[in-house]
């Protein structure tokens, strides 16, 4: 297929590509088991995604007794310890996504993730999935260094260059997506399926979808605004 308006299309990993948010709360809960706290529901921890582990870990403590600084130096290796050995017990795409990505190849458009999550998790939670062969690159909230995750501009210019150039948009659910694509200049797209932190309609994205059957005619008719 030809004449698609975009050569690439970015898309956030947790609660955008896959729902991830059993596994997290698990590591979550094991992190807070350990420093004695009360366990959260699967809600609460829905709540907290979006910026990587640290983040994840310091609004768990903060909701379960209080955030301190030596509890949180103590647990945080534990819960990534035991994210590591359990990144994909739980974690499912979202439904129609496999569909969609078989569109978005007919069409010749290269797909990448851009996440906050630690590259080197990211990277081994697709490749368990067995979809690492589907993306063109996988850029993780550490890998562009300190201060350069979502939501700036910086790993969103790295997966275009990486992708080898082009017109490009991003997907993701929420608020440091939609400011990431705005601070590199390409357009958004915000799931409204995803953890989301506030109401869809406030993200600011250029279109929103409720499911990836409506992915490829919110592309084209973007692409057609643009």
């Amino acid at each position: 297929m030809t004449n698609f308006p975009f050569d690439i299309v970015g898309f956030d990993l947790d609660g955008t590509l896959f729902d991830t948010s059993a596994d997290l709360a698990a590591a979550t809960n094991h992190a807070l088991a350990l420093a004695g706290r009360p366990l959260l529901s699967l809600d609460a921890v829905k709540s907290m995604l979006g910026r990587g582990a640290k983040h994840m870990l310091e609004q768990g403590l903060e909701a379960s007794g209080g955030y301190d600084a030596e509890t949180m130096s103590r647990v945080y290796p534990e819960l990534l310890d035991y994210y590591d050995a359990n990144l994909t017990r739980g974690t499912v795409a979202f439904p129609g996504l496999m569909a969609a990505l078989d569109d978005l190849d007919s069409r010749s458009v290269k797909v990448a993730i851009v996440t906050n999550k630690f590259e080197r998790f990211a990277t081994k939670l697709v490749a368990q999935l067995g979809l690492d062969h589907r993306f063109a690159c996988v850029i993780g909230g550490d890998t562009m260094g300190k201060g350069n995750a979502k939501p700036s501009a910086a790993p969103i210019h790295e997966m275009i260059a990486r992708c080898g150039g082009g017109r490009a948009a991003f997907v993701g659910d929420s608020i440091y997506d939609i400011q990431a694509a705005k601070n590199a200049g390409i357009p958004s797209i915000a799931v409204s399926f995803g953890f989301l932190m506030q109401p869809v309609e406030e993200l600011g994205a250029d279109a929103v979808i409720d499911g990836y059957d409506e992915l490829v005619p919110a592309l084209i008719q973007l692409g057609g605004a643009c």
